[in-house]
């Protein structure tokens, strides 16, 4: 369940809730008991994107296009690409 910030419009009094996603936008003031005067505040969400999987492997603008060219490969062979033979 999410956490709700509510401010009342008439006298600023400020609190949050652990409600339900379906919680009413607006309830009476515990403080001054304005009625509906508790609105719901826009807040920042609790949770970040981090680690690996599909945020970090390119979902949205990040993603690779097939267009890119491949890496090289890795040299094959006893000399191990130092010489001029490759």
């Amino acid at each position: 369940m999410p956490i709700y910030e509510y401010r009342c419009e008439a006298c600023g009094q400020q609190e949050e809730k652990l409600q339900s996603f379906s919680a009413p936008e607006s309830h009476d003031c515990p403080e001054c008991e304005a009625a509906g005067g508790m609105k719901r505040q826009l807040s920042a969400a609790a949770f970040s994107l981090s680690g690996g999987g599909w945020y970090a492997q390119g979902y949205g603008a990040g993603k690779a296009t097939a267009t890119e060219a491949p890496k090289p490969a890795a040299p094959s062979g006893g000399c191990s690409g130092g010489c001029a033979c490759h």
